[in-house]
């Protein structure tokens, strides 16, 4: 198990308390703040320490919470969790840095596989060749039109709007985002997104 302490960020009273049980009783120490601000003024060193923090929240979102960690200079490995309406937003976050986003609801072994990533990625201090050559061979075997659809995925745009734009039919946008999910081996939305990104920060 990790050393790592993970802080909840979270408006909401009992997620933050149903999150802390479910990792306390897997061994993480724990921290829940109540917002942004409270994480922010808080967190002092962040050495050993990993962010799950919620999408929406009043006073500081998600995205602006990483955005001001990255301009205070401080690396978190942070795990964004997300409704299944803010795929565009939960793109950001990543882009902001987060690790990973998780759309509710999910099982709690799928938040414990999210934290143990993010603290193998801070530990291994982002030596992803492996994986990196991996996902580059998988895109290569992407269609025109799938790369395309894969765009429009990754800025979370609804199916019916992808189709609108490319001129074809939602059904045959959905047969095109079944076949990237095969080819990239993705088990998810937030792994597919994951990936991409990767290859986007990638030097060419």
């Amino acid at each position: 198990m990790s050393d790592r302490i993970v802080h909840i960020v979270d408006d909401e009273a009992p997620v933050r308390a149903s999150l802390a049980f479910l990792l306390m009783s897997a061994g993480y120490a724990v921290r829940a703040h109540d917002g942004g601000p409270a994480f922010l003024n808080a967190i002092g060193d962040t050495a050993g320490a990993c962010l799950v923090t919620d999408l929406r929240m009043p006073e500081m979102n998600g995205v602006e919470l990483l955005e001001a960690l990255s301009a205070k200079g401080l690396h978190v490995p942070a795990i964004v969790i997300t409704g299944h309406g803010d795929v565009p937003m939960a793109v950001a976050a990543m882009k902001a840095g987060a690790i990973d986003f998780i759309e509710k609801p999910f099982e709690d072994a799928v938040l414990i596989a999210a934290i143990e990533r993010a603290n193998a990625s801070a530990d291994a201090r982002g030596d992803q060749g492996p994986d990196t050559a991996a996902i580059q061979l998988r895109m290569g075997q992407l269609t025109t039109r799938e790369r395309e659809i894969l765009t429009g995925i990754v800025a979370g745009l609804p199916n019916k709007t992808i189709a609108y734009d490319l001129q074809i039919s939602p059904r045959t946008v959905e047969v095109h985002r079944a076949n990237i999910m095969t080819k990239m081996q993705a088990k998810s939305l937030p792994e597919l997104v994951r990936m991409t990104l990767t290859m986007a920060k990638k030097p060419i």
